[in-house]
């Protein structure tokens, strides 16, 4: 056999002559023959799959995609993503009120911050769907001239849609237990809470039915001041009056934010008239005073209380259930077949 012929002891590649004395043209084991004329018509078939890798050659291994491939956005995230975040696993939604400049968006900062630094207590970070989000209402926060904080830590929140609002994603895992959970925590203007609480215009919180905390969130240093305390005590009990007729029955769990903790504790008085007029509406409210931000690192550390902060908005309202309560054996009593039997 030579490299011209797959027959045994033909040398056609050397000689030039057919050892089966054929044509070399049409011998059917010469390699790299053409098909004679009318070969097909007259019943001899080519091999149609080596036919068509002969015209693949040269082509591109792989189809050209039909669109370019890009990271998912990781802006806020609309009513529609939370949504379809929650098909897949459980999602705990945040309400955020609070009136412009009562510290709302800091909170937010503060606490993407305290993450990032694996600095929030008992908490750590893996995973969001929202950091450029986060990197951008931080912004400001990080830039300081030449070791000086700047005047103000955020700039007021804009929406792009008035009517939609935008979320912000965090997952943690507690480190006591290691129970992982999403937080869907939205960053609205604070001219939302003033609507609500004057004209009633409830269309844009929609989303906080499906709510497990609603945060409300009090300047601080507006409380302690007595020419302001009695207003903002008032429309916490107009606000909650909205959010009753807003739910319509039991809302979700209350928690009063109060900001600016380094400016001073919230005074016992000022927590009581709180709860009084949260109990004219049959309501109750778990107060945390928080410091996002601090001037004073002696009264309160930057970050203070954002830890119990999480830790009342993800606090379960069920008591814990012992799956296998320990009890002391009992001489003659068949516990397990009792059991069973009760079963």
């Amino acid at each position: 056999m030579s490299d011209a012929c797959t027959f045994e002891g033909c040398t056609v590649g050397e000689t030039g002559a057919c050892a089966l004395e054929k044509d070399p043209a049409t011998c059917e084991h010469r390699l790299g023959r053409r098909p004679a004329p009318g070969a097909v018509e007259a019943g001899v078939a080519t091999d149609p799959s080596a036919s068509e890798s002969l015209s693949n050659i040269g082509a591109p291994v792989l189809e050209r995609p039909e669109g370019t491939a890009s990271f998912p956005s990781s802006r806020t995230l609309g009513p529609d993503a939370v949504s379809a975040i929650m098909g897949s696993r459980y999602v705990t939604v945040v309400g955020i009120l609070g009136d412009p400049e009562s510290g709302k968006t800091a909170c937010l900062v503060s606490l993407y911050l305290l993450v990032a630094n694996a600095q929030l207590a008992g908490w750590s970070f893996t995973d969001s769907k929202s950091l450029m989000a986060f990197e951008e209402i931080a912004r400001g926060a990080r830039d300081w001239d030449e070791g000086n904080p700047p005047e103000q830590m955020t700039v007021h929140t804009e929406m792009a849609d008035d009517r939609r609002p935008g979320f912000l994603h965090l997952r943690l895992v507690r480190d006591s237990d290691g129970r992982r959970v999403d937080l869907a925590l939205p960053d609205l203007p604070g001219e939302w809470t003033t609507d609500l609480v004057a004209t009633s215009r409830t269309d844009r919180f929609e989303f906080m039915k499906a709510a497990e905390a609603i945060w409300v969130v009090l300047d601080g240093r507006a409380l302690e001041n007595k020419e302001r305390r009695q207003g903002i005590i008032s429309r916490v009990g107009q606000l909650a009056g909205r959010l009753g007729a807003l739910f319509d029955g039991p809302i979700p769990r209350l928690v009063l934010v109060v900001t600016h903790r380094d400016a001073g504790e919230p005074s016992p008085s000022v927590i009581t008239r709180l709860e009084a007029e949260l109990a004219k509406r049959h309501m109750t409210a778990t107060i945390v005073p928080v410091a996002p931000f601090s001037e004073d690192d002696e009264r309160a550390r930057p970050g203070f209380g954002l830890d119990r902060l999480i830790a009342a908005t993800t606090a379960s309202d069920l008591p814990p259930v012992d799956v296998w309560p320990t009890s002391e054996p009992v001489v003659g009593v068949r516990s397990y077949i009792g059991y069973r039997g009760r079963r």
